[in-house]
């Protein structure tokens, strides 16, 4: 017997669902990816044999374990290396701040210290004692610090790195997780240099001198130097703290990636361009949940959409550090006031309309100029309910504020 016609239009939908649904992935480079290649593979296959319902399911597990999925990153180094300094400048937080990681030339702990991200609640920074503070050898070190908790360590230096902490990474590498070196204080190196010889400096080469070093402490203990990130905790956008962010976010599990994304600062404008790509991979997967496959014209806006808009919009800029009090401490800083800085962004203002003007033609502004900057989803066949389009209207908007107040800062700085 022939196939029926129905059979056939359910089996063109479940080829057209997987054909959308790996298109899209194909347009993300695989350092951005938020869902890893097994997750990708497996609702692919369930697309393709028409289990709509194991896909969701999968999907729905997915964005669960996005939202939910713990982050432990542990900071450890010498006594006066910068470890707080640099909890407190991955935390977005100043050194007298509440809740801000303890800032001193002494080290005041024999224990770790937990610092969770204001933003980003499932993520901790670690603050560990020295391993030279604790006499025990690196394995022992690392048990009693709970090694297994941690997604990677940060070893953090201000001159050298000493024996004991490349045993500490050797042990590290050796029970299976990563480790990164940071060289803190080197604003603090290149001023001293400028000073002391202002007619021969050479910022370059002094550079090149301080990472030389560094290397040496390796080649003396037999061991190949790894990258060594030159960062000031001062200054995050010079020097190699961008490098050190790109590092961390590519090497980090997939799943993770876009938490660690969010909870790290807005210091270039290829950090935001990442933030805005993953948060429209998490409305894309959502979107896709929910089984959005037909064309949906956009239908009156409700005032609950209203409502649920407004929430999102306000999640949105306080991920993007564009919210009332992230604004509130830009103008403090800058001596500014903060109605000056809301006048040059548009997410404070963005669902309100004119008396001429509506929501819904707001949002056909949009279709009309944005669909191809937003991955080409309309070229895909895949069509959005007018919610997700609102979504990738405010992120949209929300990441050119970003960008504003970081060109603010670069040229208060």
């Amino acid at each position: 017997m022939g196939q029926s016609s129905s059979d056939t239009s359910q089996n063109e939908d479940h080829g057209y669902l997987e054909s959308s649904f790996t298109a899209y992935f194909k347009t993300i480079k695989t350092e951005n990816k938020i869902v890893s290649q097994e997750t990708i593979n497996l609702i692919e296959f369930h697309l393709k044999k028409g289990n709509i319902y194991w896909a969701n399911s999968v999907i729905n597990a997915t964005l669960k374990n996005i939202d939910d999925i713990p982050i432990n990153i542990a900071v450890t180094g010498e006594s006066g290396a910068g470890k707080s300094s640099f909890i407190n400048a991955l935390r977005g937080v100043g050194h007298e701040d509440e809740g801000a990681a303890k800032v001193g030339i002494v080290e005041t702990t024999m224990e770790r210290t937990p610092y969770i991200h204001p933003k980003v609640k499932n993520l901790t920074l670690w603050d560990m004692p020295g391993i030279g503070t604790i006499k025990f050898p690196p394995k022992d070190y690392l048990e009693k610090m709970k090694f297994q908790e941690y997604d990677f360590f940060i070893i953090v230096s201000a001159t050298r790195f000493t024996k004991l902490e490349l045993d500490l990474a050797k042990a590290i590498r050796f029970m299976g997780k990563n480790y990164y070196f940071v060289r803190t204080k080197v604003d603090i190196d290149l001023d001293n240099e400028k000073k002391s010889k202002p007619r021969t400096f050479d910022r370059k080469k002094v550079l090149q001198q301080i990472q030389s070093y560094c290397e040496n402490a390796f080649s003396q203990n037999n061991m190949d130097a790894p990258q060594i990130f030159l960062i000031s905790n001062n200054d995050l956008s010079s020097y190699d703290f961008p490098v050190l962010m790109d590092t961390l976010t590519t090497d980090i599990p997939n799943e993770k990636r876009h938490n660690l994304m969010f909870s790290l600062p807005n210091i270039t404008e290829t950090a935001i361009d990442r933030k805005h790509k993953s948060m429209q991979q998490l409305i894309w997967l959502e979107a896709f949940k929910a089984g959005i496959l037909a064309n949906v014209p956009v239908a009156s806006i409700l005032r609950d959409d209203v409502k649920k808009l407004k929430e999102k919009l306000n999640h949105y800029r306080n991920l993007f550090g564009v919210d009332d009090e992230s604004l509130a401490f830009m103008a403090k800083d800058f001596q500014m006031p903060v109605g000056q800085l809301k006048k040059l962004i548009k997410s404070p203002d963005l669902l309100e309309t004119k008396e001429e003007e509506t929501l819904e033609g707001k949002l056909l502004k949009y279709l009309k100029t944005s669909v191809s900057a937003n991955g080409g989803l309309l070229g895909l066949g895949l069509y959005f309910l007018k919610d997700f389009y609102l979504q990738f209207y405010l992120i949209d908007a929300i990441t050119e504020d970003a960008k504003v107040l970081l060109q603010v800062t670069c040229s208060k700085n």
